[in-house]
């Protein structure tokens, strides 16, 4: 398959990864012990003009794994009913691979060679990740097993904030708290997020490299 000159920048911009934004919807707080319940990945893609932009989201319910956790007030935050019968959940395993198919098909087509996790608290996602990962015995996970990038570190560097919903009205962007704390929305936005501060690092890398040319002449 040849590579187009995007994808292949793509590949080069980030040592080979593959940004992909996730966002988990649990039981609790311990990756062990509680339920993984939903789960929304956003793949990363890089335009002709070398700017990021998020593509569409995939996600799905996951079943409670057998003799999991979950602690109500949990529900109470992210308001999953766990026995609704339309919630269309699906075993964990069956869930890893429905993210995992677009990603693995996204770096074939960038030519990146892993997939990098990008989260706001990415530790909290990627240990639920690679908790449900070990559970199920999978072996062919795309994501780098421990470095990710953390959506929180990049806002409070761009814009003070580290909040997810605070930094994302900082970068001139609405949030709705009514939708909030969905692995759908909550991914969505820290996409935004993540792609505008990178892109913003570009534009000022570019300024200050044309003005240090400036300077030479």
């Amino acid at each position: 398959m040849s590579i187009s000159p995007p994808a292949a920048r793509l590949s080069q911009r980030f040592r080979g990864f593959l940004p992909v934004v996730i966002d988990v919807e649990t039981g609790g707080f311990d990756c062990e012990r509680h339920a993984l319940l939903e789960i929304a990945a956003v793949i990363v893609h890089m335009d002709a003009e070398g700017v990021l932009r998020p593509e569409p989201t995939v996600s799905t319910h996951v079943e409670a794994f057998a003799g999991s956790e979950i602690d109500p007030r949990s529900l109470e935050v992210t308001g999953i009913d766990p026995d609704h019968p339309f919630r269309f959940a699906l075993p964990e395993r069956q869930a890893l691979e429905h993210i995992f198919k677009p990603v693995r098909e996204a770096m074939r087509q960038t030519d990146c060679q892993r997939a990098i996790l990008v989260g706001h608290n990415a530790a909290f996602d990627l240990g639920f990740l690679n908790a449900a990962i070990r559970r199920t015995s999978h072996k062919r996970s795309p994501f780098h097993p421990f470095s990710c990038f953390d959506t929180v570190t990049l806002a409070g560097l761009a814009y003070g904030q580290t909040v997810l919903s605070r930094a994302v009205e900082a970068s001139g962007q609405r949030w709705d708290a009514q939708a909030a704390h969905s692995a759908v929305y909550d991914a969505e936005r820290t996409a935004e997020l993540f792609c505008g501060v990178v892109n913003r690092w570009r534009q000022m890398d570019e300024s200050f490299r044309h003005s240090l040319g400036g300077l030479d002449a």
